[in-house]
């Protein structure tokens, strides 16, 4: 055996140590590099996570694994579905642990109180979905609105149905009968009256959908011109006095010259007949429908005012809905296909203008048509006109 030597064995050992340490070193920083490249994913998920919750327009919860809220928007609060760090609706923890468990996404409708004093109650659709990391997803959004107006969109196919159907079966019942009464001239003259009343009835009715088409349409104000306001009423008051005679009401108007409005002529007086025929339909027999004229602070409004039974104070926000009709006061005996007011709405809306509605049980109604005012730039055009 040959002699190495002390110093060949201690470089031999120094050596070997050596080469372990390095590669106990690089074995090290490989695991710790692994442990880098795990974090950094694991933030950049969560980067991806927070952007995605920031970026979609639903109100949302976020949930760890334990069922914990991570990250939840203010409305989840709002709405009483979070209290502190849970969840405290049951349903929607019901969803949550079916989710965890099959790792499918479950829709629910939520109906609860908008606040907890209050009776009014807010419908929220509810989507649970699962996340990367054991974590689950709760998103939501208020479907009230949209539940609303499905319901008026019912009500409107139940009513505009009875509407049609009863003067279209009531000309066909006539004509038949002034057929088989060809040889009564004075049946015929009765029955000829009433099929007159049930063809205008039927007109009125189409004319009303074919005249909220077109204030629907986004071009109202394509034919705009200088109105005069009193021309307008004057023209509005003539359209409905033959029903209101008929009815036994008496049609006031003062006469307010030189008010002037810039718009489409035939839309302004289809919404001041709309609003004057709406006073006669529901003022008391042998009333009086009154209309005003006045300008206010660079607004000219016009003021339809009944002596009717009023609207109650639940339904006067509906008012103005297409096809609402409410009940009691306003019922469908009155007549109306229930569009006159939202037409109303939609012609002041297109005129940069609004509708306001004041209504006392017992004491009536006034609905006052606002739009801007051009008299005064109108004056000065004339003046200097008159000076040339």
């Amino acid at each position: 055996m040959p002699d190495i030597g002390i110093p060949h064995l201690l470089l031999a050992i120094i050596g070997g140590i050596l080469t372990g340490w390095i590669l106990a070193s690089t074995r090290l920083r490989s695991l710790r590099s692994q442990e880098d490249i795990d974090m950094m994913s694991s933030e950049l998920a969560d980067r991806d996570v927070q952007s995605l919750l920031a970026a979609i327009p639903q109100a949302h919860i976020l949930l760890t694994r334990m069922g914990d809220v991570e990250k939840a928007s203010t409305e989840a609060y709002s709405f009483g579905i979070v209290r502190g760090s849970r969840i405290i609706r049951s349903e929607i923890v019901a969803a949550v642990q079916e989710v965890a468990k099959t790792g499918d996404v479950k829709d629910l409708e939520l109906s609860l109180r908008r606040s907890f004093s209050g009776t009014a109650r807010v419908v929220l659709s509810v989507r649970v979905a699962p996340m990367s990391g054991e974590r689950t997803l709760v998103l939501f959004f208020d479907t009230t609105e949209a539940k609303r107006l499905e319901e008026t969109r019912r009500d409107f196919v139940a009513n505009i149905s009875h509407e049609l159907k009863t003067p279209i079966g009531a000309i066909g019942l006539l004509s038949e009968t002034i057929q088989d009464c060809a040889d009564e001239p004075e049946h015929v003259v009765t029955f000829a009256e009433k099929l007159q009343r049930e063809s205008a009835r039927l007109a009125s009715l189409v004319q009303d959908i074919i005249e909220l088409s077109r204030v629907q349409n986004g071009a109202a104000l394509a034919s705009s011109e200088l109105v005069d306001v009193d021309d307008i009423v004057s023209e509005a008051i003539d359209r409905c006095r033959i029903e209101a005679e008929s009815r036994g009401l008496t049609i006031v108007a003062v006469p307010t010259p030189q008010v002037s409005v810039v718009g489409d002529r035939a839309l302004l007086t289809t919404a001041i007949r709309n609003l004057i025929d709406n006073a006669i339909r529901y003022s008391n027999p042998g009333g009086r429908v009154s209309i005003g004229v006045s300008r206010h602070e660079g607004e000219v409004r016009i003021a339809v005012v009944d002596q009717g039974a009023g609207i109650p104070d639940e339904q006067k926000d509906r008012v103005f809905e297409r096809f609402y009709r409410g009940d009691d006061a306003r019922t469908r005996d009155k007549g109306g296909s229930g569009l006159g007011l939202s037409i109303v709405k939609h012609v002041a809306a297109d005129h940069g203008g609004r509708v306001m509605l004041w209504s006392e049980a017992g004491k009536g109604s006034t609905f006052t048509f606002i739009v801007p005012d051009v008299t005064p730039a109108v004056q000065n055009i004339e003046e200097e006109e008159a000076h040339e």
